[in-house]
């Protein structure tokens, strides 16, 4: 069964770093584009960051840009968010999907959203 597996999450300090991986199963990520997304307490569920199939290129929310990278490593099917000067305002719940296209619909292989990764930003 395809699924997209969170881990990387974790306490850190404003200004500080984490990164996060969205590991694939069930399927080749090359070929498809992946993007995280996150979700605070009370709050909707955001685009955060996206990178396209055909040619690697990158997309990020404005509250983003600058201090957070997303890269891929085909060969361990796996997508990456190096999350750098974290502030507060990051505190969420980060999750990958499979999108249709970067900026266009997204969804959870196998349907289920799961636990996602939790990023709290506090000191």
């Amino acid at each position: 069964q395809a699924q997209l597996v969170e881990s990387g999450g974790g306490l850190v300090q404003p200004g500080g770093s984490l990164r996060l991986s969205c590991s694939a199963s069930g399927f080749t990520l090359a070929y498809d584009a992946i993007g995280w997304l996150r979700q605070a307490p009370g709050k909707e569920r955001e685009g955060v960051s996206c990178i396209s199939s055909s040619d690697g290129t990158t997309h990020y929310a404005d509250s983003v840009k600058g201090r957070f990278t997303i890269s891929r490593d085909n060969a361990k099917n796996t997508v990456y968010l190096q999350m750098n000067s974290l502030k507060p305002e990051d505190t969420a719940t980060y999750y990958c999907a499979k999108y249709i296209s970067c900026g266009g619909s997204y969804y959870k292989p196998g349907g289920s959203w799961g636990q996602g990764t939790q990023v709290t930003v506090s000191s």
